[in-house]
């Protein structure tokens, strides 16, 4: 499938450090252990099922691993990043039932929606795009393997498009000793989950309540595809993304993200599937998961009505940049609520730092320096920080767990240093760009701040 066009990332002096993350699964902050190929990091990101636009809770989640994307590359390491798009699954058939639209057309057209939002945002693409559609073979030949050695079975289909179909597979969770350490959950509040989130604890004939679907044998008015033993069907999710991770990254994975509503069921059984197909405990080194964002006091969601769309944020005259900024001023991790007024902050701030890249004037050679390094323009208070100390800032800031608000108060505290400074010599013509902020912020940060 194909991905979004990258913007350009400026390139910085020096390197950046390790970033260290917190591990949803409880751990504290840590870099995920040295990577199998060295100067290398795996990640994984969740995509979209696409049957809605991109509303700013996708967008937080995807800002957000992109940060940790920006701040790799700034390491100097090779990135490889993997994320995947469900193009099949019941969400999107029932909205196309509801629209009368056929979900070709309508996963389609959604996913070309995300890129363009993606490219607004000025996300770096993943190095593998990948769809269920196309990994079909893939779930295939995974679920007969799983079939095989006892780690799935056959749940009987009476609604069956074929009446002689053997029924659909599910996975055997007591065949993977580790089931439960993604989560930490307890059984009920598994079950409470599993119920909520896609999953079908009270399907007859299963061996578990929690066993999850790896093959869905085909019914009327559904798509199918070949599934040679497995019979016509098409995969379950969580096994989707098992095997586009397992084939498109590779294992182990250094960071397993997504949203937080995607810990339970979809990251604890797709990390199960991998455990049983490759026979590696650690099949994910480290799981990180993105905040909910709300609006009006409640989490944003499809099913709620309440979407805030980047596309809609976008055509009615907001700028792509403010709105990224918007998202970066609460932390990837955290909860946080959107409004009208946490957008006009953002455009308040993104004016400013603009105003202040625009007044900064470029440093005359220090003695056995390099020249040409923007310190910003005469007449800064004692102590005010330089753009040198901006860059060392941020870096550090994205160290720590992707703090991306402490980040932006780096850039606040410069830019307020150098207006300030600018008003004091009267903001005299000709000084130039503060070049190494403005490309500190569009490196690390994904902002652009030319105007």
């Amino acid at each position: 499938m194909r991905s979004w066009s990258a913007p350009v990332v400026p390139e910085l002096p020096d390197r950046g450090g390790e970033v260290r993350l917190a591990s949803t699964v409880g751990l504290p902050p840590a870099s995920p252990p040295e990577p199998q190929e060295p100067g290398a990091r795996r990640l994984y990101v969740c995509g979209i099922t696409p049957y809605d636009a991109t509303h700013l809770g996708h967008a937080a989640t995807y800002v957000g691993y992109d940060l940790l994307v920006r701040a790799w590359l700034d390491t100097g390491v090779d990135v490889r990043y993997v994320q995947n798009v469900t193009d099949v699954d019941d969400p999107l058939l029932d909205r196309a039932r509801e629209t009368g639209v056929d979900w070709v057309e309508l996963a389609a057209e959604q996913t070309e929606l995300f890129r363009s939002d993606m490219t607004a945002l000025r996300v770096v693409p993943p190095t593998d795009y990948v769809g269920a559609v196309e990994s079909v073979p893939l779930v295939v030949e995974a679920v007969s393997r799983m079939l095989a050695s006892g780690a799935a079975y056959r749940v009987p289909a009476d609604d069956a498009l074929d009446a002689a179909s053997p029924g659909d597979v599910y996975a055997d969770l007591s065949a993977d000793p580790g089931f439960g350490s993604v989560s930490g959950m307890s059984r009920e509040e598994m079950l409470t989950a599993f119920g909520e989130r896609g999953g079908d604890p009270e399907r007859p004939g299963k061996k578990d309540a929690l066993d999850p679907l790896l093959w869905r044998v085909a019914r009327a008015d559904e798509p199918a595809w070949d599934g040679a033993e497995l019979g016509e069907g098409r995969p379950g999710w969580h096994i989707e993304c098992a095997c586009i991770a397992a084939t498109h990254l590779g294992l182990p994975i250094d960071v397993q993200g997504g949203g937080s509503d995607l810990l339970f069921p979809h990251h604890e059984m797709s990390e199960s599937h991998l455990r049983v197909l490759t026979d590696r405990p650690g099949a994910v080194r480290l799981h990180a998961h993105g905040g909910m964002v709300g609006y009006e006091g409640t989490k944003m969601s499809k099913s709620l009505g309440n979407l805030v769309l980047v596309s809609r944020l976008v055509a009615a005259g907001e700028e792509p940049a403010a709105v990224r900024l918007a998202l970066l001023a609460g932390h990837y991790a955290a909860d946080r609520e959107y409004s009208d007024g946490v957008l006009a902050s953002a455009k308040e701030r993104l004016a400013t730092w603009r105003a202040a890249v625009a007044a900064a004037s470029p440093a005359p050679a220090a003695e056995g320096g390099e020249s040409g390094v923007p310190a910003g323009p005469e007449g800064l208070a004692a102590g005010a920080p330089t753009e040198r100390d901006v860059l060392d800032g941020v870096r550090a800031a994205l160290r720590d767990d992707l703090d991306s608000p402490r980040a932006l108060e780096v850039v606040d505290e410069w830019a307020a240093a150098v207006l300030a400074a600018a008003a004091t010599t009267g903001g005299e013509p000709g000084r130039v760009p503060g070049a190494l902020v403005r490309d500190t912020v569009d490196a690390l940060l994904g902002v652009d701040l030319s105007v």
